[in-house]
């Protein structure tokens, strides 16, 4: 497995430069196999989606939370990149997202699921009595299995006084597919995982998408990227 140290051809002070000149699905790709660690607590990711921005940008998503423009809930996912964006989901679950794109431009991959590489004892605490893979399996769980809360929003994942830091990994083959639980642009393929990983979630569709889902164009959606 990559060690936490290897990073993109470079050191971790160059997590902004690679994410900041990267598309969401190219973010997404790149994010997989890396490392996110707060205090004692590691997690290998396996499995992302990718989310857009507003209808002025180069990738409008209509189910990101950026679609309507900035607002203080949403501003980090605006830049610059490398940030963590984390949200409060259905009022108790924090989810981890990471920033990509230029700076002012809305771009962010959800950290989905990982593999708990560090820190056991504390996950055990946090998790009460999950087990195994399941420990970080889908946003929510992640959020708790690393102890973010919502006073982690904003922070520099490249920053060494950051308490949750980022390390990018050596790229890794994935699979595409629909992202979980969304009921707009429910059929665009923007969430990847390690093909095999037991850690990975199971899709789920949302029951407000329409059986025929409002697809959107992913060619669309990556207006200003070369085909």
């Amino acid at each position: 497995m990559t060690s936490e140290g290897d990073a993109d051809d470079a050191s971790d002070t160059d997590l902004s430069s690679v994410l900041g000149r990267s598309d969401p699905v190219t973010a997404a790709r790149r994010i997989l196999g890396g490392v996110l660690r707060h205090g004692d607590v590691a997690v290998r990711i396996v499995e992302v989606e990718a989310y857009g921005g507003d209808p002025a940008g180069p990738w409008p998503d209509p189910a990101a939370h950026s679609f309507r423009g900035p607002t203080p809930r949403n501003s980090v996912m605006f830049g610059p990149a490398g940030r963590l964006y984390v949200y409060l989901s259905y009022g108790m679950h924090r989810c981890a997202n990471i920033v990509c794109a230029s700076d002012g431009v809305a771009g962010a991959v959800l950290v989905r699921a990982g593999e708990v590489i560090d820190g056991d004892g504390t996950v055990a605490v946090r998790r009460g009595s999950a087990r195994g893979p399941g420990r970080a399996r889908g946003p929510g769980n992640l959020g708790s299995a690393l102890g973010l809360t919502l006073e982690h929003n904003g922070l520099d994942l490249a920053s060494s006084e950051s308490p949750v830091r980022f390390h990018l990994g050596a790229e890794v083959a994935c699979v595409a597919g629909p992202r979980v639980g969304v009921s707009t642009a429910a059929d665009v393929p923007w969430r990847f995982w390690i093909p095999g990983d037991p850690a990975v979630s199971t899709y789920r569709r949302s029951p407000r998408a329409p059986v025929r889902a409002d697809v959107v164009d992913p060619a669309v959606m990556r207006k200003d990227q070369p085909s």
